[in-house]
């Protein structure tokens, strides 16, 4: 095989269809069934990382001054860690809910695919 030959079929394979629409429609339900957990894991990850560094602002005097703007940080701060800390387990019951929610169809479709 000549280097000519391999090139053309590399390229007639980019544009040739790859998929059939039964897998298409697989991807979609499967991103349908992942993506409101993912939504509000970034969200809800970013809300706290923000709150987080208002908490640091305020304990180091970027932002107020005093005791009281130490205190108040350090409070705000550890709101937004612990946030942090629980986004990860509620983004994955929110993920196992959101999936069993689409269980059903998404294994039908499956079998269909590979019946065919």
């Amino acid at each position: 095989m000549n280097t000519d030959q391999i090139y053309a079929e590399q390229i007639a394979n980019e544009y040739a269809p790859k998929e059939s629409a039964g897998v298409v429609a697989l991807r979609k339900l499967d991103a349908r069934a992942k993506r409101p957990a993912r939504v509000f894991g970034y969200a809800f990850g970013i809300l706290s990382t923000l709150v987080t560094g208002v908490g640091m602002c305020l304990s180091m005097g970027v932002i107020g001054s005093g005791s009281a703007a130490f205190a108040l940080g350090v409070a705000v701060g550890l709101i937004g860690l612990v946030g942090m800390g629980v986004n990860y387990p509620i983004f994955t019951r929110l993920q196992k809910k959101s999936k069993q929610k689409y269980a059903y169809e998404i294994v039908e479709l499956a079998r269909q695919i590979s019946e065919t």
